[in-house]
Order: C-alpha cells, then structure tokens, then sequence
C-alpha cells in the first residue's frame, strides 16, 4: 500500500519571511520518559534564545568586532598581542579546545542514541516508507501514521491516528510520546549545538590575539552556522538531525586533534588530509539531503472517522417528513445540503478540520480502504492510504534551503583551499633540496598558518595553539 515519490513542492511553503508559528517545542521534561533530558529548558527559555534577533545580533556584532581587530592587526604589523605569550593564554586555549571535543562527542552520542530510537528499520512491515516517515515526521509516537503534523491551513496540530495519539489540553504535541527524532534528543542537543555556535567565535579571538588575520571565509562561516542552526532548530525542520549528528562528530575529532597538536603530538598528513576530505563530504551530503526533503511524498494509512451511520439516520427522518411526491426533488435537494452541514459538523467535532472543509469539495479518486475500525475514543474509522508531503510548514523549506544556499559557496570555496592546501603542495614537495620543504611548507608544518583543517566549512586552525 505504501508508496514513495518525488514530486513538486507546494509553492506555498516557498514564502518570505516564512510563517512565524508554530513556536519551537522545549524537549520532554527532566525524568519524564527514558529519553528526557537531565535537567529541564523552560519553554520560554528555550523560545526566547530562538528569537530571530539573538542570532542576527550576535553575528552582526562578530562581523563587524572582527572586520575592526583585523585593521587593529595590520596596523600593528600583526605582531601578537602580549597575552597570546603568557602561559595563562595557553592553558585557555588547551582547555577551550578539550571542552570542545568533550562538548562535540556528547553531543555526538546523544544523537546517535536518539536516531537509533527513531529511525525506522526498511526490513520492517511498512518497509521503506517507515523510513522515510521517521525521518520526515519528528513529533508524536513511532510508527507509520501516528506523527503528529502541524497543519498551517488550520493553524494547529493534528494527529493522524486520532484515535490512539492525542494532543495535550493546549492542543500541542505530548512531550511524553516516544518514538520520534524531536523528543527523543534533538530538541534538547540541537538546541545546545545552536548556542555552541556563539561560543566557537573565541577560535577567531584566538587567532586575532595571535597577531594573525582571520579571513573573510572564516567570518563567513561563523556567522552563518549560527543562522542555519538557528532557523533548523526554530522552526524543527527535519534534515537538521545531520547538521547535528555530523558535524559534532567531526569536531570531536578535530578539537581532539587541535588538543594533541598543542602538546606537539605528531600528526600524520593523511589523517589532517582525512579529516578535510570528511567536511567536504560532509557539506555535500548534507546540502543534497537536506534538498530532496522539499520534493519527497510518501503515502501512509490515515484514521478517518465514520458518519455515514448518523448521516444515513437524519436522511431518513428527513425523508419521512416528505408528504407529498411533487415536495420530493425540492426537499432531496436540501436534504443533501443538510447531510454535508452534519458531516462537516462531525469532523469538526473530531478535530478532522482537514476533511470537513473537503466535504463540499469535488470527488476524487478514492484510495484503497481497509475494514473500519473501533478506536480507543469508541469512534469508528475507516483506514485509508494518503499520499503526504515530507515538509508541511514554510519554516521547515525555509530552514532547509537558508542550510543549503550557505553550504553551496562553502563547498566551493573548501574544495579550492583542499586543492592549494594539499593537492598543489604535494606536487611541490617532490621538489626537494637537501630535505627541505619547499616554499611555505614549513611553516605549514609546523603550524604556524592559518591553513587549517576546516571547522565546519572554513580553514582550520594547524595546531592546538591556533
């Protein structure tokens, strides 16, 4: 029965600005389920961090700080500052680059223990459209049909098992249910890798307290992770699960990296190579999944409930009441009318918006039903197979496409610093007089540049000193 297509997005969820609701959800309250957080975010705590305007200052403020040391620098002959030679300074920036791995493989292994509790297995019954539902769908319980969607023709929540998952009284998702990407850790390690964000700007006070120019491609890429972790988060959109997942594994492994090189620890070339090749793959991987998003549509069984019983039960009084047989055409005509006002009132009255403003709509082609069923509500349904959409708000397409228009130059401009960094210097260091690097390579190796392995999309810091 299930099915899975590309098709054309809904142009309607390309607007800007996009829609503001629905408001981001705080994670699962501290004990409330076997995968709650440690300790609790208020919502509006958690809300009033989203805010469009704490990203958008903070990176306004980082550019233009940035834009002004970096004159600073050139005006003193980039000569370091006189901190950056204290040892006070080393150890901060030892222990900035430790918190980091430690941070980054935390989050790491949450997320990881959080997909592994939601992402549904193709071998599985309902196959590959499981997949894919639990990776679209990131709110209510598991399983093929019971998300919980937010319908921005109704400007609300709505389950698609009404019968057996239920909102809360404030009409909102449970924060209890289990079984879906949001509850089970992304609200709560993707909203902390956002606001991890603001403090990796100390790796560019770093550099400029070194003396050192931190390029454009760096304030580049600070800024904007912190817009796309901020719009992927406000406005949960699904494929930042990877932005999250991914990226804070390879910075566990770099910030490692950095720590061990601070230390002057030897680091073999290939794994600073391979660590540049993993961002690259990284930035493509992500884009491309995070795109196609926009164009998947998979069907799922959807609880409709029936009223054909009480609609048939008003026709029939209805009929009854007819006297004459010259009234009947008149009076059918309206008793048709009156059959659709109750049906519309029915499904309203079980929260199925959606189907009571299509009553009067034209008929379709119906889709393959299965025997009604009784529903722990005691309403009856019949199970019918709807084709959905993946992404069903403009904050999510929003949030997917700001993610991708930022990695697209980021990819551009990474692959040319791979190409110089190390493609190019290989070619040079098969020249070689009495066993020196040629050119600049030895100020590359021993760390001295800025040519670093790239933090999630701009050059990398070569040592642990930065």
């Amino acid at each position: 029965m299930s099915t899975i297509s590309l098709q054309k997005p809904d142009s309607a969820l390309f607007q800007f600005p996009p829609r503001h609701d629905p408001l981001a959800l705080p994670p699962p309250i501290a004990g409330s389920t076997l995968s709650a957080p440690p300790f609790n975010i208020s919502a509006e705590l958690y809300n009033s961090l989203l805010d469009v305007r704490v990203p958008i200052t903070i990176a306004a403020v980082y550019a233009v700080s940035v834009s002004s040391l970096n004159a600073y620098n050139r005006s003193r002959g980039n000569k370091p500052w006189a901190i950056s030679k204290t040892r006070a300074f080393f150890c901060f920036v030892v222990l900035h680059n430790i918190f980091l791995a430690v941070y980054s493989g935390w989050t790491f292994i949450g997320m990881w223990k959080a997909l592994q509790n939601s992402v549904a297995g193709w071998s599985g019954p309902d196959g590959l459209s499981a997949t894919v539902d639990s990776l679209c769908k990131i709110h209510g319980p598991r399983g093929l049909g019971n998300a919980v969607v937010y319908e921005p023709a109704s400007s609300s929540w709505i389950s698609q098992s009404p019968d057996s998952v239920f909102l809360t009284s404030a009409g909102l998702p449970d924060a209890t249910d289990y079984g879906r990407l949001w509850n089970q850790g992304l609200a709560f390690y993707g909203w902390f890798f956002y606001l991890s964000k603001f403090y990796e700007v100390l790796d560019t006070v770093i550099i400029l307290a070194k003396g050192k120019r931190s390029s454009t491609l760096q304030t580049y890429h600070h800024a904007g992770a912190m817009m796309c972790m901020w719009a992927g988060i406000r406005y949960m959109s699904p494929p930042i699960w990877m932005f999250v997942f991914v990226n804070s594994g390879i910075h566990a492994l770099m910030y490692t990296y950095y720590t061990l090189t601070a230390f002057s620890v030897p680091i073999p070339q290939a794994l600073k190579r391979s660590l540049t090749t993993m961002q690259i793959v990284q930035f493509l991987v992500g884009a491309t999944y995070a795109a196609i998003h926009s164009f998947v549509y998979y069907t799922i069984p959807v609880k409709v409930p029936v009223v054909k019983a009480a609609a048939e039960k008003i026709t029939s009084v209805a009929s009854a009441a007819i006297s004459s047989e010259s009234a009947t055409a008149s009076i059918a005509a309206s008793t048709t009318a009156l059959v659709d006002l109750v049906k519309k009132y029915l499904f309203y009255a079980v929260g199925e918006q959606g189907l009571a403003e299509n009553i009067n709509a034209p008929l379709t082609t119906p889709s393959p039903k299965v025997a009604p069923i009784t529903g722990n509500d005691g309403i009856k349904y019949n199970v019918e197979y709807q084709s959905v959409p993946c992404i069903a708000t403009s904050g999510q397409t929003f949030a997917i496409w700001f993610n991708v228009l930022y990695l697209t130059p980021l990819t551009v401009l990474f692959v040319r610093f791979f190409v110089k960094s190390y493609l190019r210097r290989s070619q040079k260091s098969k020249v070689v007089a009495n066993g020196k690097p040629v050119g600049n390579e030895k100020a590359v190796a021993n760390g001295n540049t800025y040519a670093k392995v790239v933090e999630n999309g701009s050059p990398a810091k070569a040592n642990g000193k930065h």
